[in-house]
């Protein structure tokens, strides 16, 4: 998580988020326009209607506002996950947590794209960005751990001094192989936007997960 702020619910809540959604997107839009080393905290938070101390009681520093487009979002997919119903497999469980996170793909695609350019032109912007999303990666795998052995996994002392579940292979896989099916699923729909709706072809990776990943037919 990179923002100081997360959690869902309630009317605080709901503007403490778009708040944060303001300034993240005025960064993106700025750094877009200017490179983000010429973007100023001052800058962003006027092009957001808001102050600089607002700024700085969502982020700890200029760049953060920069590594990823919403800092909540992993959080959200972890207590979906935790949330769906029992019956359900962790792959399914995880494709309708993320389906709901991602219902908005298609509205947000633009602020993806800008995102994206960023960070391939701020080598320290994308080194940030992707250790954000190892560290939400890892989260993933801890919660479906914590499903796979309902609330019962074991514990151990983490880097930080906090007690984390114990990892086996199958939550870090699965953990990995979702944050790789919501990458290709969203480059595959920028290139045929004209084809297809995000959400079927989200859908059909999920598929040819779920089945395998059976060899295409000629």
């Amino acid at each position: 998580m990179t923002g100081k702020d997360s959690g869902s619910g309630g009317l605080r809540e709901r503007k403490k988020r778009a708040t944060r959604a303001a300034l993240t997107e005025a960064a993106v839009r700025l750094a877009a326009e200017q490179g983000a080393d010429n973007v100023t905290v001052e800058a962003i938070s006027a092009a957001a209607g808001v102050s600089v101390r607002t700024f700085f009681n969502y982020f700890d520093s200029r760049d953060d506002a920069f590594v990823v487009i919403d800092a909540d979002a992993g959080l959200r997919v972890r207590r979906a996950l935790l949330d769906a119903p029992a019956a359900l497999s962790p792959l399914d469980a995880l494709r309708e947590a993320l389906a709901v996170e991602l219902s908005e793909a298609e509205r947000q695609h633009e602020l993806w794209s800008l995102h994206a350019e960023v960070l391939r032109t701020s080598p320290h912007l994308l080194v940030r960005s992707l250790g954000a999303h190892m560290a939400d990666e890892t989260g993933l795998a801890e919660v479906i751990a914590q499903r796979l052995a309902a609330g019962g996994v074991p514990l151990e002392d983490g880097a930080d001094g906090e007690r984390r579940p114990v990892l086996d292979l199958y939550p870090r896989l699965l953990a990995a192989v979702a944050g790789t099916a919501v990458r290709v699923s969203v480059q595959h729909w920028c290139e045929r936007q004209d084809e297809h709706a995000f959400a079927d072809v989200f859908r059909e990776v999920f598929a040819l997960l779920a089945a395998g990943l059976p060899a295409p037919a000629r």
